[in-house]
């Protein structure tokens, strides 16, 4: 069963940090690029950042740029956003998604996981 599971979120004060993981089974990411999307309340999925599975390149939103890192593993099947001086509209539920490209648009993505909450708050 091909699946994709995030895990990290929680709740994490102001300037603080977290490192969501996406992890996939039932198929290997080593060769698809995952993308990271945000969904704030009362907002619309923003994609935030992207892992290219062809060279490793990598995409990120102006509003997270310089604070965000992401990374992958591939022995562990496993891609990492590291989120640094957290601010609270990065509230918001996260999501990671799998598709043979850096794609622009939601539904170019293949693989959906469901979603880790974050919330951001003193």
């Amino acid at each position: 069963q091909v699946q994709l599971v995030e895990s990290g979120g929680g709740l994490v004060q102001p300037g603080g940090s977290l490192r969501l993981s996406c992890e996939a089974s039932g198929f290997t990411l080593d060769y698809y690029a995952v993308g990271w999307f945000r969904q704030s309340p009362g907002k619309g999925r923003e994609k935030i950042s992207c892992i290219s599975g062809r060279d490793d390149s990598t995409y990120y939103a102006d509003s997270v740029k310089g604070r965000f890192t992401v990374s992958r593993d591939n022995a562990k099947n496993t891609v990492y956003l590291q989120m640094d001086s957290l601010k609270p509209e990065d509230t918001g539920v996260y999501y990671c998604a799998a598709d043979p490209f850096c794609g622009s648009y939601e539904s170019e993505y293949d693989y959906w996981g469901q979603g880790t909450q974050v919330t951001v708050s003193s």
